[in-house]
């Protein structure tokens, strides 16, 4: 029984890895794009050890990033 499922169940998951690994690459070579323009090293180290497939990278470019292009830093 777990046999017939095999071949119809890994290529979803290949699919939806690589789409994943896509998805992090993308907004994480942007993130840190955005940190080493900014001068932030603390948050480059971070967006580079921490692997959190786009969510901290998409916090920093939105929230934190700005807060500090608004005070003038």
């Amino acid at each position: 029984m777990f046999n017939s499922y095999v071949p119809t169940f890994w290529p979803v998951v290949a699919i939806v890895f690589f789409a994943l690994m896509i998805w992090s690459v993308a907004w994480e070579g942007l993130a840190l794009w955005k940190a080493a323009q900014q001068g932030d090293k603390y948050w480059f180290i971070a967006l580079l050890v921490i692997n959190t497939v786009g969510i901290l990278e998409i916090l920093y470019i939105y929230v934190f990033s700005k807060k500090k292009e608004q005070s003038g830093m």
